[in-house]
């Protein structure tokens, strides 16, 4: 099963992060690795470098968690394709733009809300079944939305697969593509 995903413990953590978005989220999750500074890794590092380093962890344990929380993730997430045939059906959804102000009102999703504390609050408060997805760029920032959104009772969560740039290119070739310059 592990060989299928690619997954090895001589990768280093940058090549693990990249095959599997939400593996800091499962390694910290289990083992508080990569949240925080004292427990933090560099990209460089190799798998099993991170396991040796916390309490000798196993390696082929910390693989099949990898693996487990990779089949999580999948089942978290909405293909653009899926997402469209929904939304012409008319199926009632909320959608919620979890990227930054700016991007939201440069480029979005017709009907989404920007995620806020607001609107966080009273999400809490409403029907925890309501169906929800939320999308950022391309799909990392919104599975970690719809893990925590799960983790606070919400049932009904589906993260974008691919975020917004996957939607335009394949559902709406017009809505414009972007990337992010970082300084």
């Amino acid at each position: 099963m592990i060989a299928a995903t690619g997954l090895s413990p001589e990768m280093t953590m940058n090549d693990l992060l990249e095959a599997m978005p939400g593996a800091r989220r499962a390694l910290f999750a289990k083992y508080h690795i990569g949240g925080c500074s004292s427990c933090g890794f560099s990209p460089g590092e190799t798998l099993a470098d991170v396991c040796r380093r916390n309490e000798n962890l196993d390696t082929a344990e910390v693989l099949a968690h990898l693996e487990a929380s990779a089949e999580q993730d999948a089942r978290m997430q909405i293909s653009p394709e899926e997402l469209s045939t929904t939304l012409a059906d008319g199926q009632p959804l909320r959608l919620i733009d979890v990227r930054s102000r700016e991007e939201h009102e440069a480029v979005m999703l017709p009907g989404s809300e920007l995620m806020t504390q607001e609107l966080l609050q009273r999400l809490f408060g409403e029907d925890k079944a309501q169906r929800i997805v939320v999308y950022c760029h391309h799909g990392i920032r919104s599975l970690d939305s719809a893990a925590y959104l799960i983790g606070h009772g919400m049932t009904n969560v589906k993260s974008l697969a691919g975020g917004i740039d996957a939607w335009s290119c394949e559902v709406d070739q017009t809505l414009p593509r972007y990337r992010l310059e970082m300084e």
